[in-house]
């Protein structure tokens, strides 16, 4: 789904990533390698395959001509994910990937440690400018420029008949800032509460679709 942000054609992609076509660039949001392995190591019957899943689907994202990918936060989930496993992965995939990697470190990569030995990924300070663009992990809006962000999981309510109810994936467009909904295979998301100048655009994974307003503030809880 095409439009406009901040000045600039941008595409919205059911997959979850944001396309910036004219500089080929791919914004994503909390990635989470390596949540399946943390919480095993918690003693938790997770199954195994999230992180290497993840890798495969970002592969996926990147196979439009992207250039260069920007992580707007939570690339790994914690230190004890950081399983040899894991790391094995992750280094198998970035050398068979040749773009230009940006990430702007969020809680849980400050918390997880030093990036493994080989990421050649260059880490960026919050607020940094790309273009019209400001790159945060938290949504918090700046004096200039447009704020791309994660952090949130933002996922937008569907409510049906007899009380049934689904929560999917969202980007969710403020006048000042645009959240990116979660990318890892192993991560969920929370009903946000839109106001009535925002705009919701939910994907199913197969396709992206914009609420109406009217709807949005029908239904936000």
């Amino acid at each position: 789904m095409r439009t406009q942000l901040a000045g600039e054609e941008v595409e919205f992609r059911p997959d979850g990533t944001l396309l910036w076509p004219s500089e080929s660039t791919l914004f994503v949001a909390d990635i989470h390698l390596g949540k399946g392995a943390s919480f095993r190591s918690q003693g938790l019957p997770v199954p195994p395959g999230s992180t290497l899943a993840t890798l495969e689907k970002l592969s996926m994202s990147l196979e439009s001509g992207v250039q260069r990918l920007i992580i707007l936060g939570d690339l790994w989930h914690a230190r004890q994910g950081k399983t040899a496993e894991a790391v094995e992965q992750f280094l198998s995939w970035r050398s068979r990937v040749s773009v230009e990697i940006l990430l702007v470190e969020g809680n849980h990569d400050r918390k997880s440690g030093q990036l493994p030995v080989g990421s050649d990924i260059q880490t960026v300070p919050d607020g940094a400018a790309v273009g019209p663009f400001r790159l945060h992990h938290e949504p918090e809006p700046m004096d200039e420029g447009h704020v791309l962000a994660g952090h949130l999981h933002p996922g937008y309510g569907l409510d049906g008949r007899g009380r049934q109810s689904i929560t999917v994936p969202c980007f969710w467009i403020t006048p000042d800032v645009t959240v990116l909904p979660s990318f890892g295979t192993f991560t969920g998301c929370s009903r946000i509460r839109p106001g009535e100048s925002d705009r919701v655009i939910v994907t199913t994974g197969t396709e992206c679709r914009e609420v109406p307003i009217s709807r949005l503030t029908e239904s936000s809880i």
